[in-house]
């Protein structure tokens, strides 16, 4: 059986499968500590469980809207409103099964065989799998950690070119947790105004994982409203990673062409799931303050044992829940039995050695880093990072 030449243009996401062999070291009965899974530790919160069950108990059972249900989309536009000042109409909003399907419809629906897209690195696993997916080519701009990691005004300047037609970032970013503050978005707003051709996609699902203070959107800049896709979702917010809802603001050409991808692909999202969204996004959000109280208290935590910890280099994040250390110090050194020669390496080396599930900075566009998670518990995250300093102390 010959199968698509379409599956050897991208991999396998490296976080599903370090949550893959750390199940498999999990049921030969090792005690793994799992700091590689990006998705909350929390329990949905109980006003919008008890939003789906209702609709459950209304028979809200049948085919949706591929777009997502009309007073759904009316509450994502007050959502937009109310924590963004932006206005949007519900025909430039698509819902769709997770950010990550939002990410998709976008890339299918505007990349081309051979346009160029810029991402700056570390980025987030599946960008550049989508791209390649659409015959794109993928352009990273390698950012520093002096800079937080983060691109500059010069850096996106010197990147464009004739082919680019996106380009696409996180903030709060996912791996760093770097978040750009209103001078920096204004700064790369006023390089994208002469570039009105390139389509500027902004994930900016850990919105409200901020520990820096407000969100600040780059569609705020009224000028390039016409170039920006917003995408956003439930999962990390409002702990709903399970639910799989995520949504886009768009330029009504792009919203109409998401949603003509996503009714051949997988129609409308999933009814419950949409109805329980109603009351997550139009409710006060009390819940979701009170989780990013717990991720701040655990970001605290984490700064402090990675500061314990020899040859750590990393900026601290202002938002997200992960930490992204550069740990190049160890590459050359070795337990007696295995040399780390990589960021590849010492992510295995601490699986295996240190029982410890982290994800190699590799998969991020940035070959010196490993990704932790602290969406686990305060117990974990101890146990966790006392076998990875036990372990790297192994390291000559």
């Amino acid at each position: 059986m010959h199968l698509s030449s379409l599956l050897t243009r991208f991999s396998e996401p490296e976080t599903l499968r370090m949550a893959k062999l750390g199940r498999e070291l999990r049921a030969k009965g090792l005690d793994i500590v799992d700091l590689s899974l990006g998705e909350p530790d929390f329990d949905t919160p109980d006003h919008i469980k008890e939003a789906a069950k209702k609709a459950i108990d209304e028979n809200w059972s049948h085919y949706t809207p591929v777009s997502g249900y009309l007073d759904l989309r009316e509450a994502i536009c007050h959502k937009f409103s109310r924590d963004n000042n932006l206005n949007y109409s519900p025909e430039n909003i698509v819902v769709s099964t997770g950010a990550k399907q939002s990410l998709a419809n976008i890339i299918l629906s505007v990349i081309d065989k051979d346009d160029e897209v810029i991402i700056p690195t570390p980025f987030w696993v599946t960008y550049a799998a989508l791209v390649q997916m659409a015959g794109g080519t993928v352009k990273l701009i390698k950012t520093e950690l002096e800079n937080g990691y983060k691109i500059t005004p010069a850096e996106l300047e010197a990147a464009i070119s004739p082919r680019t037609k996106m380009f696409m970032f996180s903030s709060p970013c996912n791996p760093s947790g770097s978040v750009y503050n209103k001078e920096e978005l204004a700064a790369l707003a006023d390089v994208f105004k002469r570039y009105p051709q390139i389509v500027i996609i902004s994930d900016e699902i850990y919105e409200y994982i901020n520990y820096s203070g407000k969100h600040f959107s780059i569609a705020e800049h009224e000028e390039l409203k016409e170039q920006i896709v917003i995408v956003n979702g439930l999962s990390k917010g409002f702990a709903m990673t399970g639910w799989r809802l995520g949504y886009i603001a768009a330029p009504l050409q792009i919203a109409k062409a998401c949603d003509k991808l996503q009714g051949q692909l997988t129609s409308g999202t999933n009814a419950i799931t949409q109805r329980a969204a109603i009351t997550a996004l139009t409710s006060p959000l009390d819940a979701t303050y009170k989780m990013v109280e717990e991720f701040t208290r655990r970001k605290t935590r984490v700064m402090e044992l990675m500061h314990g910890i020899e040859g750590f280099r990393f900026p601290e994040p202002d938002g997200a829940f992960y930490a992204f250390p550069c740990v190049d110090f160890y590459f050359g050194k070795s337990d007696g039995e295995e040399t780390i020669n990589s960021a590849d390496d010492l992510n295995m080396y601490l699986l295996n050695k240190g029982h410890v599930s982290t994800v190699t900075g590799s998969a991020f566009g940035d070959d010196h880093c490993l990704r932790f998670s602290f969406a686990n518990s305060m117990e974990n995250i101890e146990k966790g990072f006392a076998r990875i300093k036990e372990a790297l102390a192994r390291l000559k």
